[in-house]
């Protein structure tokens, strides 16, 4: 069991069986230059590995064993390193977790190949649940997982669609929509759902943990896209001002298109209909400037704390009628963790 309510302490302690794990896992094709290097590469830079972490915390705070909760776990962060890989190609990024993306490190081809292999282990790792678990159980893991895809997917549709169509109309509610698909589901929901799962034996009632989940991850969310403006590069570990060279419609983008007097909004609409190539760093300059001239980011650490406040009431429906233990402590310290965090 846990034995602190320190949530640095807690990611470390999953976050090494997790990478004990997956330095298994890839042992076997370590030494494949094309496919196993590139692969075990995003998995083994030392992330926060936060979402392992829920999925183990939850199937102990209902009773389980840890053990039986690994695979899908691991699944989890298989599929995360995935998207990331996707993500940094269809962003351009040049950083992620403070060295070069794997598209800069190995060519795109590669990069996208890699991402493939790690979603494909990810589904795989998830059939040792059968053994495990028993087909039942094991099942209605996969749905969810299924579940979450299709989600996750079409949030990330939805974001790049946004920026190629460059829409300047959206509300902060249309960004909580976005980040439930695109962020929440895989991020929190769906660790969750699947620690309570299995934790429970498949008896755990699975919808309150859509509101914590939803809470928790939109107050990661937002708090992340602060880093990406206001963050040091060197602790945050991705470029600095990348989404707003980027365009990214974030909270903070959203509420300046609201907000600029009627000049600076003709000036920003017109930035954001270029492509980023053709968006100088001065340019980038600006908008950051004009975030700080509205206090756009100062509103969405504000929304970010409100998030947070209604995590932890819904926290309390998720895991009601529990016991106390370290694991539950973890998760409910993992609250303010999310809105304060430097990487």
């Amino acid at each position: 069991m846990t034995t602190g309510l320190d949530p640095a302490a807690g990611l470390a302690r999953y976050g090494a069986i997790v990478a004990d794990d997956l330095r298994r896992r890839f042992d076997s094709v370590a030494q494949q230059p094309y496919l196993g290097v590139p692969m075990s590469d995003y998995p083994t830079r030392g992330g926060k590995a936060l979402r392992p972490s829920l999925c183990l915390a939850t199937c102990e705070a209902f009773g389980g064993r840890l053990d039986d909760a690994l695979p899908s776990a691991i699944a989890i962060e298989l599929l995360h390193n995935a998207f990331l890989i996707h993500d940094d190609i269809e962003d351009a990024s040049l950083l992620r977790r403070g060295e070069p993306t794997l598209h800069r490190r190995f060519g795109t081809p590669l990069a996208l190949n890699a991402g493939d292999g790690l979603a494909l282990q990810a589904m795989a790792t998830l059939r040792e649940n059968i053994d495990l678990l028993g087909p039942r159980l094991a099942d209605r893991i996969m749905v969810e997982f299924d579940f979450m895809s299709s989600q996750t997917v079409a949030g990330q549709a939805l974001e790049l669609g946004w920026c190629r169509d460059n829409r300047t109309d959206l509300e902060p509610d249309d960004y909580l929509e976005l980040i439930m698909k695109k962020t929440c589901w895989y991020t929190t929901v769906l660790p969750l759902r699947v620690g309570a799962l299995v934790g429970s034996g498949g008896t755990a009632e699975l919808d309150p943990m859509i509101e914590f989940g939803f809470h928790l991850g939109a107050a990661f969310q937002i708090r992340d896209d602060i880093l990406n403006l206001v963050g040091d590069p060197g602790v945050y570990g991705k470029e600095a001002l990348g989404d707003l060279l980027e365009g990214k419609r974030t909270l903070m983008l959203i509420h300046l298109l609201a907000s600029a007097h009627p000049a600076d909004r003709a000036w920003l609409v017109a930035y954001l209909g270029r492509a980023p190539e053709d968006r100088p760093p001065e340019d980038v300059d600006r908008v950051f400037e004009l975030m700080m001239t509205y206090g756009s980011i100062a509103f969405a650490a504000e929304f970010a704390a409100g998030v947070a406040r209604s995590a932890l009431t819904s926290m309390d429906a998720a895991f009601a009628g529990l016991d106390d233990s370290p694991a539950r402590r973890f998760i409910a310290w993992l609250v303010p963790f999310m809105i304060e965090r430097t990487a």
